[in-house]
This record gives C-alpha cells, sequence and structure tokens, in this order.
C-alpha cells in the first residue's frame, strides 16, 4: 500500500475528449513516502491539506466498494502483477491548485506525500489532438 495524489489538469480535462492528456504529465501521479505491505485497508484514514487547510478527511470504510471487491472487478478485466498500482478513488473536497501551493496527502500508517505544486514547463497544452 502506498498513498497517491492522483493530479488532473481540469482545463485540459474539460477540452479533451479523453482524460488522458490532463492525467498524464510527468509529474501527475507521485507516490509514497514509502510502500507498506502490513496494512488493513478497509481501516486507513485519509487527509489532504493545501497549504495547511484541511480538503479532504475521509476513511477507507466509507468507500463505496471494499478493496477486495475492486482488485476482483479489475482483474476480471487485466492481470494485476506485483508492484502495479490501483488508485481507489478519493474522499469529497478536491478543488483547484495554483503554483506555489503545497499538498500533503496524508494515510493513518502510511505517513504523508508532500508535494510542491509548480507551472508547466512545456507546451503541450497549446497542441490539439
Amino acid at each position: 500500500y502506498v498513498a497517491a495524489n492522483d493530479v488532473t489538469a481540469r482545463d485540459l480535462q474539460w477540452r479533451d475528449v479523453q482524460f488522458t492528456r490532463a492525467k498524464s504529465f510527468d509529474s501527475f501521479c507521485p507516490v509514497g513516502p514509502f510502500i507498506e505491505t502490513e496494512l488493513d485497508p478497509a481501516d486507513v484514514r485519509i487527509e489532504v491539506r493545501v497549504n495547511d487547510a484541511l480538503r479532504q478527511d475521509g476513511h477507507t470504510s466509507d468507500m463505496v466498494f471494499p478493496l477486495p471487491h475492486l482488485l476482483a472487478y479489475i482483474s476480471a478485466v487485466m492481470t494485476l502483477e506485483p508492484g502495479d498500482l490501483v488508485l481507489t478513488g478519493t474522499p469529497s473536497g478536491v478543488g483547484p491548485l495554483n503554483a506555489g501551493d503545497v499538498v500533503r496527502v496524508a494515510l493513518s500508517g502510511l505517513g504523508t506525500l508532500e508535494n510542491p505544486v509548480t507551472t508547466r514547463t512545456r507546451s503541450s497544452d497549446k497542441l490539439r489532438p
């Protein structure tokens, strides 16, 4: 188990037909700070803070589908291998980020993943499919 920050460029998400570009920039899915193999996935508190302001606060026990159900559903369509990442969603409270923000994703038993938000360094947002 590991914390992940599934970032989306909302401007591209609404402009493009598919989410691929909006979710695929090199820095858009940081994970860490470490991997834990012994954890009860039904008992993890999730907190997301942006610049120390609490944006999301939830618990894996509130998930619509438990992790074993999700893994069975996914593996019926594709093979899951050791090391594959499966992101299962997020509590309510997502919102815009701005350059200079710091996002902290804290999961009980997994530590805190901290990432700064910066501006784009590539011009790929000007490309149209």
